[in-house]
């Protein structure tokens, strides 16, 4: 059993909304505000992300229209670079990149479930929460791709209209020692544009997951396009009006002060109620983008086990369900086991986003470089779409790519990370065995 081309434009500019505006924005925009001099290098930066994600989604735009097959990014790099960085690509989304995503958002979402209906203190009951959404949205995914596109498009909508509340209430009022900027002179002490980079650019992070369902987007040749730039520009409207919407309502510096910046300003137009309110909107934001990431990462785990016989269970396709059920149940397991094992010790959350950003960025880069490789050797393949400006575009974005990847590691070496030597010890196990499916010790037959 194949799978079905069944997701519409809405559906797949969905997936790319709904992973991208997880919880994070939420998050991190003080940190970014503090990070910057003045307003205009705050919009400036979040729209220099936008430009960096956009030259990234017209790039794997060409690759996905070429392409579009299950298993995105598997499928470029086994294509450019032949199937042992192929398989390393997988086998670090399945025990690295895609668990360690998923559990960080997890950890977002129960601690803000907590909070709205609370099971008592402490890391264990944000880990219940954590352990439910993953096993919900599991299910969901399992029983048939309907069920999960459908529970994409509603955590959306959903999560798109509540920022648009808190836009609203943020142009509508102010508070009253609102400065709109109190800097707008040479950068001060303290100002650190690397890292408001560092957090933008993982802000963005998802406009990618596109790619991994080509095989299930109806009029994949025009589709993922438009999907990419929609989705992409969507996004980045919606953070800059978000930080023009905070700057108004609190001025510079009292975002930078806040340590809950949309609970902020929601109180000035609704009061205490607001608190809850924009608990309840990160919630659905965190599972809207938990369930893109189980929607989309058990796609590349199919790509694989059709590849590679001891990971033939993988590339299992319910004929039933429309779904990789196996792919999915995997997935879950090794998920939660991360998030138990990485929330028995103090701040889970963090250890998490150590131990995946490193890898992610690296095999990030080496799509990159992929589409330059595929020009070149399989230059009459259909390219439906091209990306405008070649090669400064894809140059571009291989540099942003290469400048996360330097950032992360340099940041987890400062930092001492063990996080991050753990996945290294666990990207080298599947060097180890990408050595011997080079080798053919396992590689499917080829039909």
């Amino acid at each position: 059993m194949l799978p079905k081309r069944q997701l519409t434009l809405f559906d797949s500019t969905c997936i790319i909304v709904g992973v991208i505006i997880g919880a994070f924005f939420y998050e991190i925009s003080p940190t970014i505000a503090r990070c910057v001099p003045s307003v205009s290098w705050l919009i400036g930066v979040w729209l220099l992300g936008g430009v960096l994600s956009l030259v990234g989604a017209l790039c794997y735009a060409e690759l996905s229209t070429a392409y579009p097959r299950q298993g995105g990014d598997y499928v470029y790099l086994t294509r450019a670079f032949g199937r042992p960085v192929g398989f390393l690509f997988a086998w670090a989304q399945l025990w690295i990149v895609r668990p360690g995503s998923v559990g960080a958002l997890a950890y977002v979402f129960g601690r803000y479930a907590n909070q709205l209906f609370p099971l008592g203190n402490g890391t264990r009951a944000m880990m219940i929460y954590a352990v439910a959404s993953i096993v919900v949205l599991t299910v969901i995914n399992i029983l048939g791709v309907s069920e999960g596109k459908w529970t994409q498009n509603l955590l959306t909508t959903v999560k798109v209209l509540g920022l648009a509340a808190i836009f609203v209430v943020g142009f509508l009022f102010s508070a009253p020692d609102a400065l709109p900027d109190s800097s707008p002179g040479a950068m001060p002490a303290g100002t650190d544009l690397r890292l408001a980079m560092i957090l933008i650019l993982y802000t963005y992070g998802g406009w990618n997951e596109m790619a991994y369902v080509g095989a299930e987007v109806r009029n994949p040749g025009k589709n993922m396009l438009r999907a990419l730039v929609i989705g992409t520009l969507a996004v980045t409207v919606i953070y800059v009006l978000g930080s023009a919407a905070f700057v108004h309502a609190l001025g510079f510096d009292g975002i930078c002060r806040s340590e809950a910046v949309a609970a902020d300003v929601l109180r000035l137009g609704l009061g205490d109620p607001g608190g809850r309110i924009i608990s309840l909107l990160i919630c659905i934001s965190a599972l809207g983008a938990i369930n893109g990431m189980i929607f989309t990462g058990s796609r590349i785990y199919y790509a694989f086990g059709t590849d590679h016989r001891l990971f033939a269970p993988l590339g299992q396709w319910s004929g039933r369900r429309g779904t990789p059920v196996v792919s999915l149940a995997i997935q879950a397991a090794i998920t939660l086991a991360l998030v138990v094992s990485f929330g028995l010790v103090e701040g889970g959350f963090q250890s998490l986003v150590n131990f995946t950003t490193p890898i992610f960025w690296i095999f990030f880069l080496l799509v990159g470089l992929s589409l330059f490789v595929l020009r070149f050797r399989e230059p009459n393949t259909p390219r439906p779409y091209r990306v405008p400006w070649y090669p400064a575009l894809p140059i571009l974005f291989c540099l942003s790519s290469l400048f996360m990847v330097y950032a992360s590691l340099s940041w987890a070496v400062d930092h001492r990370s063990y996080e991050a030597l753990w996945a290294v010890a666990l990207l080298a196990i599947g060097a180890v065995l990408s050595c011997f499916a080079r080798a053919g010790g396992f590689v499917a037959d080829e039909n």
